[in-house]
């Protein structure tokens, strides 16, 4: 018992560090056990969640891709390209303009005048100085309703790049069922083949 009274201060003040550590254990560990497990929980929610919603933005993205890899590939148009090099603006010209010519006869519809201009200033395919070429076609047409409907169509339908700058329409004076129209286009070509 001696031995024991020689301790006992000691075996007091063990206890006494024990009560204490485990009420501070109670109030400030296991709370922030508690938190850290509950925080941990929602993480690994957020988580799965967060990667639901990459899956599903990456799906997204690549049905965006396909379809914009869809209308490129079908509803835009090609600029013309000559087949060999060296051909001159004048052999590129003479390909697009008998083209569009060819487009006004075949629809029945005479031409009363015909301009044409290289390389206007205003388009920028011109002004950013790469390999094109550029000119203006203004045509002025008589025709009837449905001719020019049609010539519209065609023009449409053409596989190169063809840009109408102006379509100015009127009746004739005498004859209000045929028109006088005033049709101006821009034709596109690359002055090289492409690659």
């Amino acid at each position: 018992m001696n031995n024991l009274k020689r301790y006992e201060g000691l075996i007091i003040f063990v206890i006494v560090m024990g009560l204490i550590t485990y009420l501070w254990a109670g109030k400030f560990v296991i709370p922030t056990y508690k938190n850290y497990k509950e925080t941990d929980t929602k993480r690994k929610q957020t988580d799965t969640i967060l990667s639901e919603k990459q899956d599903r933005k990456t799906n997204v993205e690549n049905r965006l891709k396909e379809a914009k890899n869809n209308v490129n590939s079908e509803a835009q148009k090609k600029i013309y390209s000559p087949i060999e090099s060296d051909l001159g603006n004048d052999t590129l010209f003479f390909t697009l303009y008998s083209d569009f010519i060819e487009m006004i006869h075949a629809n029945s519809i005479k031409i009363k005048s015909i301009d044409y201009k290289y390389n206007p200033e205003d388009d920028e395919f011109v002004a950013s100085e790469k390999d094109y070429f550029v000119f203006d076609v203004n045509v002025e047409l008589v025709s009837n309703y449905t001719n020019l409907g049609k010539l519209i169509e065609n023009i449409y339908q053409y596989p190169y790049y063809l840009k109408i700058n102006s379509l100015d329409v009127k009746p004739y004076n005498k004859d209000k069922k045929i028109l006088i129209s005033n049709l101006s286009v821009r034709l596109y070509a690359h002055t090289e083949p492409e690659q």
